[in-house]
C-alpha cells in the first residue's frame, strides 16, 4: 500500500476500506455545528511521492488531474476523468506587479477550472473515488462553488449530485447546478445547518458524502495546485502564497501538497501560508491573529458568500498549517473586497467573485502590516470566476447612461471621460 489515512488530530492511521470519512477516535468529540473532528488526510510512503513526482513531470502530454494521477489515491478501477481540471495559468499580471511594487508577484487563476472555481479540484477527485466505489449518488452541502464544481463533475461522469444549499446562495450558482442536473434542495438557513443536514441525509440513505474536510479525499484533490506552482516555478517554492479562506480546506489542501514535495525532497520548505478572511466571517483569522484556539463566529456574514462560515470545518487543520509554515492571517472589509474586484479586473485582466478578490485585498493588508516584503516571490490564489456573482461586482463600477446615437454626443461623452 502506497498510502493511508492518517488523523490530523491524534495520529491514527487507517485503511480506506476500515474508514471512510473522518477518525471514529476523535469524532467523538464532535458538536454540532463545530469545526470537524478528526479530519483525515492521505499519508503516502515517500518512494511512492518521489516516483509519483517524476511520472508528473515526466508526462507533457496529458492535462489536468489525470497528469497527476500518480499522486492521487486513486486505484485502476476509477474511470479516465473527462473533464480537465486543473493545469491552471501563472500570470504575471505586469500591470498588477507595478501598481503594488511586487515584481515577483504571480496570480493562480483556477477561474479557468470547468465549473469556474477551485473547488473542481475536490470535487474531480471525490467522483473519481466515488466510481471506484461503486457509489452513484454523492451529496453536498455548499453555499455554491462546491456544489457547482460537484455537479459538474459528477454530471460528467454519469453521477447523481444531490445538493443542499443556503436559499440566500447567489443566483447564478443555483442556475449552474440546475443546468448541470443536480438535484438541488435550498435549505432555509445558513451553510453549517445545511452541512449538518447533509451529514444526517449521508446516514439515512447511503449516500458517498463530499462534504469539505469530511471527505478526505477533498483536501486530497486540494493540494494539487501546489504541485503545479512547484513545477511551473521551476521545482522551488515560492516565499508566500495568499489563500482566501472560509473552511480552510482550500489551504490545508495548498499546506499538504507542498508538505508532500518537501517530504519527497523536492522543495526544502513550505512557503508562507497568508490566510485571508472576511471582516464578519473570521473565526481563523482571529486565532491565529490572537494566538489562542479557534472559536466559531455566529451569524457569520460577508459579501464574499463562498467563505462565509460560523465553523470552519477544517479550521483546527488550517490553524495549525498557518503556524507551522510561519505564515500569518489577516481580515478584511467588505468594502476592500469589493473594490478588488475592479482592480484586479482592471490591472489583471482576472474577472474575480468577491471571495477570491479577497485574497488582492489580503494583499494589502498583508503589505501594510509589513508580513511580505516588497522581493518575495508571492503566489495569489484566485479562487472563482467573477460570473457566479456579478450582483456584487456591480458594487465596484458605474454603469454609463446611454448616448444619443450621434458623433456629437459620442465626442461630448469622451471629452468628459477625458479620452477624446
Amino acid at each position: 500500500m502506497t498510502w493511508k489515512l492518517t488523523c490530523t488530530e491524534c495520529g491514527a492511521h487507517y485503511d480506506e476500506r476500515d474508514v471512510r470519512y473522518v477518525c471514529p477516535v476523535c469524532a467523538e468529540a464532535q458538536s454540532p455545528g463545530d469545526s470537524t473532528r478528526g479530519v483525515l488526510e492521505v499519508e503516502w510512503d515517500v518512494d511512492a511521492l518521489r516516483a509519483g513526482w517524476s511520472a508528473y513531470l515526466d508526462d507533457a502530454l496529458t492535462r489536468g488531474l489525470e497528469r497527476v494521477r500518480p499522486l492521487l489515491p486513486l486505484s485502476d478501477r476509477a474511470p479516465v476523468l473527462p473533464l480537465v481540471v486543473g493545469d491552471t495559468p501563472m500570470c504575471a499580471v505586469p500591470l498588477l506587479r507595478e501598481n503594488l511594487g511586487l515584481p515577483n508577484l504571480w496570480v493562480k487563476d483556477d477561474t479557468r477550472n470547468p465549473s469556474a472555481s477551485y473547488k473542481d479540484r475536490a470535487s474531480a477527485l471525490v467522483c473519481l473515488k466515488a466510481a471506484e466505489y461503486g457509489e452513484s449518488v454523492i451529496v453536498a452541502a455548499s453555499t455554491g462553488n462546491a456544489a457547482t464544481a460537484l455537479s459538474c463533475l459528477a454530471a460528467s461522469l454519469g453521477q447523481r449530485a444531490v445538493i443542499l444549499v443556503p436559499a440566500s446562495a447567489p443566483r447564478a450558482k443555483l442556475v449552474q447546478m440546475l443546468c448541470y442536473g443536480a438535484q438541488v434542495v435550498p435549505v432555509q438557513g445558513s451553510y453549517d445547518q445545511a452541512f449538518e443536514l447533509s451529514l444526517e441525509a449521508t446516514r439515512l440513505f447511503g449516500w458517498y458524502n463530499r462534504n469539505t474536510a469530511y471527505n478526505p479525499f477533498t483536501i486530497e484533490g486540494k493540494k494539487t495546485a501546489a504541485l503545479e506552482v512547484v513545477r511551473d516555478l521551476g521545482g522551488r517554492s515560492p516565499d508566500a502564497v495568499v489563500i482566501p479562506t472560509g473552511d480552510g480546506v482550500i489551504l490545508s489542501g495548498i499546506a499538504k501538497g507542498f508538505r508532500d514535495l518537501v517530504r519527497a525532497g523536492v522543495i526544502t520548505r513550505v512557503p508562507k501560508l497568508i490566510s485571508v478572511q472576511a471582516a464578519g466571517s473570521a473565526a481563523i483569522a482571529n486565532a491565529v491573529r490572537e494566538g489562542r484556539d479557534l472559536v466559531a463566529v455566529p451569524g457569520a456574514k460577508t459579501v464574499a458568500d463562498s467563505i462565509c462560515v460560523d465553523a470552519p470545518r477544517a479550521g483546527l487543520l488550517a490553524v495549525r498549517e498557518i503556524r507551522a509554515s510561519g505564515g500569518h492571517a489577516v481580515v478584511v472589509e467588505d468594502e476592500a473586497i469589493v473594490r478588488a474586484i475592479a482592480e484586479l479586473a482592471r490591472l489583471g485582466g482576472i474577472f474575480a467573485e468577491p471571495a477570491a478578490a479577497a485574497a488582492l485585498a489580503g494583499l494589502h493588508v498583508a503589505m501594510q502590516e509589513s508580513v511580505i516584503s516588497a522581493n518575495d516571490e508571492i503566489v495569489l490564489m484566485i479562487t472563482g470566476h467573477g460570473l457566479k456573482d456579478v450582483a456584487t461586482a456591480s458594487g465596484s463600477i458605474e454603469v454609463p447612461e446611454a448616448i444619443r446615437p450621434d458623433t456629437a454626443a459620442l465626442r461630448e461623452r469622451l471629452e468628459r471621460v477625458g479620452t477624446a
